[in-house]
């Protein structure tokens, strides 16, 4: 893709709104509400730090906007899109239209594919790469379980949820919000809640806010229990999050002595992470 690009290419870009028509029009039931402030497209671009990394996957470009901004960082960057009207436009007429972005040292290829469904080592076998968009608001926590699923080769996610949504993700213990999606992912990620989008930055407006946020993976992200048991442990506990785990967790038939241990008098919501994967270890003691 030709030369090396400076760092200030996007300049260009920063502080401006897409007020005109745009090229690509949202499909309610594909989810879709396009972003269209470039301030902030080029913010949520660089809440990817790549630092060891150029691959990166971004699961619903729809016009493109945040598009152009993770070009200019000269990533290997794929669009996934199921909007067979924006894979044609993200294809013929983008690279028309935004020239500067294709001056550096990464590469673009557009796929139409559901994510969810897609066989990611076809595109970058076994190597690192990064995930990020503005992603449909109906399919978002199916895609961070996803990104679980393939938390091998993902040392960060980052991206726009509905703000309730990826406030539950970044959330800790004591908190409302704290509950099967905050302990599965923080036992796997650092989650941080960077900032809020207001849906007048949308096409067409959402109802509800908008939330973005980074995931980066811990540099021990091997779990010292079974990982099957503690997804099992986490959903029933929160399944009756109002219940203390002794009465929550019947269902594992556990011994008289193991159910007298004082972690049981505790609701869901009080447990950390790491509390969490010692109660499975306790559990699997207590079943073999």
């Amino acid at each position: 893709m030709g030369t090396k690009r400076k760092k200030n290419k996007g300049d260009k870009y920063a502080h401006k709104k897409h007020h005109e028509k745009g090229p690509v029009k949202a499909k309610k039931h594909l989810g879709q509400h396009f972003l269209k402030d470039e301030d902030i497209a080029r913010q949520i671009a660089e809440t990817l730090l790549q630092q060891d990394y150029k691959n990166v996957i971004e699961i619903g470009p729809g016009t493109g906007v945040l598009t152009k901004y993770l070009l200019l960082r000269d990533s290997n960057l794929v669009a996934m899109d199921l909007d067979t009207e924006s894979i044609t436009y993200l294809n013929e007429t983008f690279p028309l239209e935004h020239p500067k972005a294709f001056e550096g040292d990464g590469s673009f290829k557009v796929i139409e594919a559901d994510f969810l469904n897609f066989d990611i080592a076809t595109l970058f076998g076994d190597e690192q790469f990064g995930i990020t968009g503005n992603f449909p608001y109906n399919i978002s926590t199916q895609i961070v379980f996803k990104m679980l699923e393939l938390r091998n080769q993902i040392p960060e996610f980052s991206g726009m949820f509905q703000k309730e949504v990826a406030q539950r993700i970044c959330s800790t213990e004591g908190s409302k919000a704290y509950g099967i999606l905050s302990v599965l992912v923080q036992a796997f990620y650092d989650a941080e809640y960077l900032f809020t989008v207001e849906p007048d930055v949308f096409d067409p407006p959402p109802k509800v806010q908008s939330g973005v946020l980074r995931l980066t993976r811990k540099t021990n992200f091997e779990l010292s229990c079974d990982e099957q048991l503690l997804y099992r442990v986490v959903k029933t506990a929160f399944n009756q999050r109002r219940k203390t785990l002794r009465n929550s967790l019947k269902t594992f038939s556990l011994s008289d002595n193991l159910r007298e241990d004082t972690i049981f008098d505790l609701r869901p919501e009080q447990l950390a992470v790491d509390d969490f994967i010692a109660l499975t270890n306790k559990i699997a003691d207590d079943t073999l």
